[in-house]
């Protein structure tokens, strides 16, 4: 493993900062460095132009007919070390040369043009800067030389560059301090959130990150904490309820098992009696396996291992067939099962599941219903979905539970469900079905009292025809 791979996030940063200031500093020295050389260049240019003006005006006609260098009339630029002036005649004579620009070689005649040209030379103390052009005097060509000495540019050329490469360094470790710190002053925040975090446990999950600041990036990074935290509070309540429930449920049947075994190990009875002690003891034991199963089915459904056999379901067939099967349940009770049928509603899903999910939600229906009541059943077509409305006349669900009524083993009745042989997992297993098909179940009130259990799925090749309304009443006695 290396080193930036371990190193911190503020490590990381400083670094990152220190070294992409390093290159521009780098670059900005390098162009600055240029910049400066090229009008250091322009400078001498212009001041060799200067001088080609001024040598010209030195040359002069003699009188025996020579061309002639005057100095009497204007400075002699001889005087200079750092510069000199070289005239030659058309024909390669030299007319003058100063003691400056000796050491310069001669000119080429053949190659001088009517263009100046500017060129640098090195000889072996030093370096020039010269312009060479024609001109004419008294109507005779002459090539004219000027000469400045480069080593007071280059001197401070050299003076800016070791001022560029001494600063370089200082202003990296700058940089990188002054990185470390911001970086420091930055992630500060994220240390508060770690360490706030660190004391929240299972025991204190109702405690939350502070947010000074929800615009900005740590703001929103700890709202998103608390968001995490919420969520694990709401399931780690969920799993204290369900085991508490669970445990609840698995104990009154190993408790009546328990009691009648007592009871028939206490006393000596006759085999009628000891026959109806095991029924007894195998309905509890039927119940325990059923409630056993129940929690088998559901914790393979939360954990994706159960296999769906998808393939196109009519749901209003499929409706039928459910209030066909439940129809004696709800004769026992003296209720009425209607059902309303849109043609051609189709979904795809795993029949028996679908199935499931149908029948859990009418048979909760019957049980919570009063008796000599109607229970209505509508499967129709909204766009691209098909809904399954299961409709009682209840004494409905207070808004408070109706988050909760999915929830495994939670009832608004505790007693009358055991009674009537309910494990409180119908409902849970009713949203496992659904949600496994791509869909969603809900529960709302009635218009006129009861409840409305809605279960939504997204339709396959749904269309929607003439309602159907199938009045069957199952019913026992008279209406």
């Amino acid at each position: 493993m290396s080193w930036w791979s371990t190193a911190s996030i503020r490590v990381r940063l400083t670094t990152w900062y220190t070294v992409g200031l390093s290159l521009m500093m780098v670059v900005y020295a390098t162009a600055t460095f240029v910049a400066v050389r090229h009008e250091f260049l322009e400078q001498l240019d212009d001041q060799l132009h200067d001088d080609f003006e001024t040598a010209e005006g030195f040359l002069a006609p003699a009188p025996d007919g020579r061309i002639a260098w005057s100095s009497d009339r204007h400075h002699d630029p001889d005087n200079d070390e750092d510069r000199g002036s070289d005239v030659w005649s058309a024909g390669g004579e030299a007319i003058y040369r100063s003691t400056a620009s000796a050491a310069l070689p001669p000119v080429a005649i053949a190659a001088a043009t009517a263009t100046p040209r500017y060129e640098s030379v090195t000889t072996e103390e030093s370096r020039w800067r010269t312009l060479t052009g024609t001109s004419s005097v008294g109507g005779r060509a002459v090539v004219l030389r000027v000469s400045r000495s480069e080593d007071r540019l280059r001197a401070q050329l050299r003076e800016i560059l070791v001022v560029l490469v001494l600063g370089l360094p200082l202003v990296v470790a700058l940089a990188g301090i002054g990185g470390y710190v911001l970086a420091r002053r930055a992630l500060t925040p994220i240390d508060h959130l770690a360490s706030e975090a660190r004391r929240i446990t299972a025991e204190r999950l109702h405690e939350r990150l502070s947010v000074p600041n929800h615009h900005d990036e740590i703001g929103r990074l700890a709202a998103v904490i608390n968001d995490t935290f919420a969520r694990l509070e709401s399931s780690f309540e969920q799993l204290r309820r369900f085991t508490a429930d669970a445990s609840h449920e698995l104990r009154t049947p190993l408790s009546v098992i328990r009691g009648i075994g007592e009871i028939g190990l206490h006393e000596t009875r006759t085999p009628a009696e000891y026959k109806e002690a095991m029924g007894s003891m195998l309905e509890e034991v039927d119940r325990l396996t059923t409630l056993v199963d129940t929690l088998l089915r559901l914790s393979h459904g939360d954990a994706g291992t159960v296999r769906l056999s998808r393939e196109s379901v009519d749901v209003g067939q499929l409706a039928r067939d459910v209030v066909s099967s439940l129809g004696i349940l709800a004769e026992e009770r003296n209720q009425r099962l209607r059902i309303d049928v849109a043609d051609s509603i189709s979904v795809t899903a795993d029949r028996l599941v679908l199935r499931e999910a149908i029948t859990n939600v009418v048979d909760n229906a019957i049980k919570y219903s009063p008796r000599r009541s109607a229970i209505e059943i509508r499967v129709h077509g909204d766009g691209d979905r098909a809904i399954v409305d299961v409709a009682d006349e209840g004494s409905g669900i207070a808004a408070e539970h109706r988050q909760r009524i999915f929830d495994r083993f939670f009832r608004l009745d505790e007693g009358r469900s055991r009674d009537s042989g309910g494990t409180g997992l119908g409902l849970a297993i009713a949203r496992w079905a659904v949600e496994a098909n791509g869909g969603h179940i809900s529960v709302d009130s009635g218009p006129n009292g009861g409840s409305i259990f809605r279960i939504v799925l997204p339709a396959g090749a749904a269309t929607i025809g003439e309602h159907h309304e199938h009045p069957t009443q199952h019913r026992r006695g008279s209406s």
